[in-house]
Order: C-alpha cells, then structure tokens, then sequence
C-alpha cells in the first residue's frame, strides 16, 4: 500500500463528521501529497508532508492513544491535519551550490511561497474548520502543536502553558510533532 492509500485509508476509517469527504477531496485538489514537510529541516522532499503526517499519526497512536478514554476520531484528525497550512505553500526554485567537484551549478530547492499569510496552527485550524467542525480541544491541539517553535510561544505568550494544562490532547500532538520530525524522518534532502 503506499503512503497516499495508506493515509486515505485511515482517514477515511476513522473520521466520520459531516464534510470530512468534502475536506479530503479539497486535499486532492492541493499539492498536500507531494509537497515536502519543510524547505530543509525535515522531510524536505516530493511526498515529505504526507510522510511526517503518518508519522505523527503513528507516534500519537501507539504512544499516547488509550482507547478506554481517548476519541480516534479525534486523535486521528488531529494527527493527519496538523500540517494542512502546508498544502499550497512550497515552491521550487533554482539556486546556485557547489557541488562534489566545487564547481558551481544551478539546483532546485523548496521555497516558501505563503499566498495566505495566517499563521502555522491556526491555518490549518482555518482551512480544516471551511469544511468541517473541530472540537476545542482539537483546533487548540492543533493551533499549538509546534509548541515553543511557534512564534506567539518565542514572543513570550503564555496561551501555550493555558492550552497544554486545559487540553492534554495538545500536548500529546506538539510531544508525537517533535518525535515524527526528530527520531523518524531524514534531515535535510
């Protein structure tokens, strides 16, 4: 099964709310598949946000998922949506680098290329929220899953340590976002 089956298959095993169809078609419609996971952090190449989306996914399953009293639902939303502002916001462009002889040559490399301005979480909580409803403990999971990397988080706001201590589910995602990126994925090209 490859990755894009293996996403839609969860997906659509597990989230059932009304405009979850329409949200998935819309993902289609994007480059969210194939677009990389950044410009060269993590996953930076063709299908990395597709990859680090299934990784938080696992990582938040097996690591933090209790069944007794956790909703999949949710869980799985949360995980496979976090990045959804990255859809649409790579490009590629050409730069010059050395290369193995140290002779200079034109490469291509992902650039950002941001045609809606809005943020990091709370994109993605905006473009999530045109096709369906999110419960307040996803959209704010969602909002801060990049933890003390989110700007309002370096800028000194103490909403984070509210939304951590309130949802507990936003603490599960940010810890499942950082083990994706760190312990699971390729740095670099």
């Amino acid at each position: 099964m490859t990755p894009k089956e293996q996403f839609i298959e969860t997906y659509c095993k597990n989230i059932h709310r009304p405009g979850a169809d329409k949200l998935l078609a819309w993902m289609e419609s994007t480059d969210f598949f194939t677009a990389p996971a950044s410009t060269r952090f993590h996953a930076a190449y063709e299908g990395g946000l597709l990859e680090h989306s299934l990784n938080v996914y696992n990582v938040l399953i097996s690591k933090h998922y209790d069944p007794a009293q956790d909703d999949l639902e949710s869980f799985t939303l949360v995980s496979l949506l976090h990045d959804l502002c990255k859809a649409g916001f790579y490009t590629v462009e050409l730069r010059n680098r050395k290369n193995d002889a140290g002779v200079w040559e034109k490469v291509p490399v992902y650039a950002i290329d941001d045609k809606f301005p809005y943020g990091h979480g709370e994109k993605s909580v905006f473009l999530i929220e045109r096709f369906l409803r999110l419960k307040n403990e996803e959209a704010v999971a969602i909002r801060w899953h990049m933890g003390g990397f989110d700007d309002a988080a370096k800028a000194g706001s103490f909403a984070i340590a509210h939304a951590f201590e309130k949802y507990p589910l936003a603490v599960k995602l940010h810890l499942s976002d950082l083990e994706a990126t760190y312990l699971c994925e390729n740095r670099g090209e």
